[in-house]
């Protein structure tokens, strides 16, 4: 997908979408970023531990932005090697993967947002990164496109933390705009004894309808892109959209199930991705 979990996994899909020549610099923007994350989220390390890591990365990203040897010869210097020259070979922002990095560390020491724009802030450094980095190595590079694709990638992460809001409350984090909360009159005591209350859906309610107004907002950025990019992102809108009635199917009971798709949705994504219609910015 276009954008799925968290900031990375759509590379492996797009890279089955570019020439066989273009896959290895995929494959390194992939590396890069799935690693980063994996620091921030996976394990048992301390906070310290984590933003240790991400520090070398930086570093090391550093480095490999300058075309400078690596420090050592281990597997994560062979990594920067191939992401170096990718940088180079694409003309690939360093401030795209600074802002990936930034988000990352933002994911060790943050657990609540205020309000909206400090969750598009995040978004803009943990998610919007990543569509500008496709657009890249698919050969796009316009303004007008990359604040389309922004708008998509940040309702797609919005997708993804109302999908997965029970594991992120489980991890400590809470996504949703703590104003959005205030206004619902939501409580967190609900969210600790596992309760869907009527407040924490009507939260989730008014979070979703933000998240279809981005989807909105993007949308032509399906119809301004060239050759096979334009079906898969046609196809991730599709896919993201579709979450969200799911979520608003179950009435955002976000601990009764996760919502996901299947096979079947497969099929109505493909044959709703032939029967697109047109819309411009």
């Amino acid at each position: 997908m276009y954008l799925a979990r968290r900031h990375y996994e759509n590379f492996p899909v797009a890279s089955r979408l570019l020439p066989a020549r273009a896959r290895p610099h995929v494959a390194a923007v992939y590396a890069f970023a799935r690693i980063a994350d994996d620091f921030a989220d996976e394990g048992d390390r301390t906070p310290a531990a984590r933003l240790a890591l991400l520090e070398d990365w930086s570093r090391r990203l550093e480095l490999a932005a300058r075309g400078a040897p690596p420090p050592d010869s281990s597997d994560a210097s062979l990594i920067f090697v191939a992401l170096g020259d990718t940088m180079r070979r694409f003309d690939l922002d360093r401030q795209l993967f600074d802002d990936l990095l930034s988000a990352f560390r933002q994911d060790v020491t943050v657990a609540r947002y205020d309000d909206w724009p400090d969750v598009f802030e995040y978004c803009r450094r943990s998610a919007n990164p990543i569509g500008r980095l496709v657009l890249r190595l698919f050969g796009h590079r316009d303004e007008a496109l990359d604040r389309l694709s922004d708008a998509v990638c940040t309702a797609l992460q919005l997708t993804n933390f109302w999908q997965d809001f029970d594991r992120d409350w489980q991890a400590g984090r809470l996504y949703v705009p703590l104003s959005v909360v205030r206004t619902a009159g939501a409580d967190e005591r609900d969210l600790h004894r596992r309760r869907a209350s009527p407040e924490w859906r009507a939260a989730l309610a008014a979070a979703a309808a933000t998240t279809r107004e981005l989807y909105e907002r993007g949308r032509p950025l399906a119809d301004q892109v060239r050759g096979r990019l334009r079906w898969e992102i046609r196809a991730t809108w599709l896919g993201g959209t579709r979450i969200l009635d799911r979520l608003e199917s179950s009435r955002f009971d976000v601990f009764k199930s996760r919502p996901t798709l299947g096979w079947r949705d497969g099929l109505v994504l493909g044959w709703r991705s032939i029967t697109w219609r047109v819309r411009r910015a």
